[in-house]
């Protein structure tokens, strides 16, 4: 009979950053522990609250299905001796098996007649085998530190006071974590702090929410959290921007979210909004409330756990304890301001960036001979863009950034624009960081992207320099995440940069500390494979890729506008046959030797199809190669594919490996000709079929 599985894990506070990753973990844990005992089973639907992990699957049979067994035993004729007794050997399996030897079968093979032993076993009932899968998914859950309670000997991330099993109606007997199973799971902390009994598995969440005060599906706890919170919102007229980090957080610390809407002191405002938003959200777990600009305004909106009887008091207390928070803020504001960015400056030659590389101070200077240099390149101010390279680690050494170290740049910005310092530097300070993360907007100032580009490539180069390259998964100074910020900036910006050319500028720069000579290749080719990580999150096809990465294009957006080039290329009828054919050309010229750099004499052709080729090629040469030169690869390739006709009949009418020696070489340096005019694109004898 199949019914509803329920496991529960009650237990202390969960870690509320963990709170999703372990839900998911032990719901695939129990899954995989039940499909793996052969169970077949439906629906599957996680809970996680702050104090309990469950999981509800539907349609569980109360037992597994029986299966057929079948063991191979000794062969016939090694079974029995020459009086047809058995043997030794077939007694041993017959005992292993239980059974008699005349109870044993004859299965005969190719090889020969053997013996085998055929059974029907029973399935174990669920019951019996719930309570080691629970176990088993508990101890492989993504905990770095577990501790012990009490007398126990049993470890898990929070102290466990109750575990729930039950299959349908039924409690399913088992100890896990060295406590009995139940149906009894326990209500809210303090609205109903009591056991509730649980009459069917499937009334689990509507039980706890009605009998217990508590919301046991996550997504509904914090989609009911995100309506509060917009509700309260229009209170005072403004609005909320959803920081999904935060409401995932605050989702993981109430069981029954009650919105409370508080104010601070108005005079904060004077204080950067980005530090005020800093300390609501990360030390309070506040949202902060905007107006219709996109300004701060004095109110935030927290999330209590308890529908308190005096929501005034539980308004005045959070007022009360952000209220030095904010204090703190604005004296690191007020301080720190007491003598310009630059002036922080000194300290940066004190603190280590790398042994071997030096101190913060150095790679500032290193950054400022780079990012001019990035800056002569694109067109960009270069006394701007090493003036934001001399302050871009000034903030590091203040004291907001000292206490909330993810503002280093956003502070940056508001210090330089403080002092004086130029709109484009003080931008460039914030957007030296950029982009932070995977789906973060890279730098829009052309300054920011000199600096940005310029930060990155120096510990590129720095750290290749001195050996310590990224290695598997260990990339301790984040330079894939650096290589890939890089490029993102060149492409999504339209800078027309050569890799090379800025590699080499960073190597120069290094030569006061180490010989990064022979790094920069290794740089090089280590960014161009971040390529292939970029363009397959793009649903680029990985042959395109190696089809423009095999000509190693040293120019990021000219690397893209090949990669578009291909990508519409291969679109196309006639797409197939031309890229077959420069593979079949691939070949032949990688059996004759290099590819042939011959002039083609027409006075060898002996067939129409050479000629047709040739005449063809010549008329469309003069109409591709502005186009390649100009960066045009789309429209050259559109134009190339007119070669399609004459290569086909080409490919059928003529024997390239031709018996005169002169006519097979006139031939290949003809096909070589051909296929020089599309590796101008890419190399198209890479494109799979």
């Amino acid at each position: 009979m199949s019914a509803h599985l329920l496991v529960e894990i009650g237990t202390e506070e969960l870690p509320p950053k963990a709170l999703r990753r372990l839900s998911q973990a032990f719901t695939d844990g129990v899954v995989a522990g039940l499909k793996d005992a052969g169970f077949d089973i439906g629906e599957i639907k996680s809970y996680a609250a702050p104090r309990r992990l469950a999981v509800l699957v539907a349609d569980v049979p109360a037992s597994q299905p029986d299966r057929e067994v079948e063991r191979k035993g000794p062969a016939l004729k090694a079974a029995f001796d020459a009086d047809g007794n058995p043997t030794k050997a077939v007694m041993g399996f017959a005992k292993s098996c239980g059974v008699e030897v005349d109870q044993l079968e004859q299965q005969e093979t190719p090889k020969g007649t053997w013996l085998v032993f055929r059974a029907t076993e029973q399935g174990k009932q669920l019951s019996e085998l719930i309570a080691a899968i629970v176990e088993q998914s508990l101890a492989k859950l993504p905990i770095p530190k577990r501790m012990r309670w009490g007398d126990k000997s049993v470890e898990f991330v929070r102290p466990v006071h109750w575990i729930v099993m039950m299959h349908g109606d039924q409690v399913l007997p088992g100890e896990v974590m060295q406590i009995a199973a139940g149906n009894t799971t326990r209500g809210h902390r303090f609205h109903a702090n009591k056991d509730i009994v649980i009459d069917r598995a499937e009334n689990y969440a509507d039980l706890l929410e009605q009998n217990g005060s508590v919301i046991a599906d996550f997504d509904r706890r914090m989609e009911r959290i995100r309506e509060q919170v917009l509700a309260t919102v229009k209170e005072v007229g403004g609005q909320v921007n959803f920081d999904a980090d935060l409401l995932d957080e605050v989702a993981a610390l109430n069981e029954w979210p009650t919105p409370v809407l508080g104010q601070f002191d108005e005079a904060f405002l004077d204080v950067p909004s980005e530090a005020l938003i800093k300390t609501m959200k990360d030390n309070q777990k506040y949202f902060p409330v905007e107006d219709d600009n996109g300004g701060l305004m004095n109110c935030f909106i927290t999330i209590s756990n308890i529908d308190s009887r005096s929501p005034e008091k539980v308004k005045a207390g959070n007022e009360r304890v952000v209220r030095p928070r904010l204090e703190d803020a604005r004296f690191f504001w007020q301080q720190d301001q007491k003598q310009p960015l630059e002036a922080f400056a000194p300290s940066l030659d004190k603190v280590v960036f790398q042994k071997e590389l030096g101190s913060i101070g150095d790679k500032t200077r290193r950054i400022a001979t780079l990012a001019a240099a990035i800056a002569d390149m694109i067109g960009a101010d270069n006394s701007h863009a090493a003036r934001a390279a001399q302050l871009s680690k000034c903030d590091l050494m203040t004291n907001m950034v000292g206490e909330f170290a993810s503002l280093q740049g956003v502070m940056g910005k508001r210090y330089a624009e403080r002092s004086g310092e130029p709109a484009d530097v003080a931008i460039a300070l914030d957007e030296q960081y950029m982009p932070r993360g995977a789906s973060d907007d890279t730098a829009a100032n052309a300054v920011g992207q000199c600096l940005a580009i310029a930060d990155k490539l120096d510990t590129l180069v720095g750290i290749f320099a001195i050996g310590q390259k990224p290695t598997g998964e260990k990339d301790p100074y984040a330079l894939r995440r650096a290589s890939l910020g890089i490029l993102r900036t060149v492409i999504e910006r339209d800078l027309d940069l050569d890799l090379k050319a800025m590699i080499a500028v960073a190597v120069e720069a290094l030569a006061g500390k180490v010989d990064a000579a022979a790094a920069g290749e290794e740089v090089f080719e280590f960014m161009l494979e971040r390529l292939r990580a970029y363009y397959h999150d793009r649903g680029v096809e990985p042959d395109v890729f190696d089809a423009v990465s095999a000509l190693k294009p040293s120019r990021p957006l000219d690397f893209d506008k090949r990669v578009r080039a291909v990508q519409a290329f291969r679109n196309m009828p006639e797409a197939e046959s031309l890229a077959a054919a420069n593979k079949r050309v691939s070949n032949i010229l990688k059996k004759s030797g290099e590819r042939s750099s011959a002039d083609v004499d027409t006075g060898l052709f002996d067939s129409s199809e050479e000629k047709a080729l040739y005449a063809t090629m010549a008329d469309l040469r003069a109409s591709v190669e502005p186009l390649f030169a100009a960066g045009d690869y789309e429209q050259a390739l559109e134009r190339l594919s007119a070669l399609r006709e004459p290569v086909d009949a080409f490919f059928d009418g003529v024997m390239v490996m031709a018996d005169d020696e002169a006519v097979k070489n006139n031939r290949i340096a003809l096909l070589s000709s051909m296929s020089s005019l599309f590796m101008q694109a890419a190399d198209l004898s890479r494109l799979q079929g």
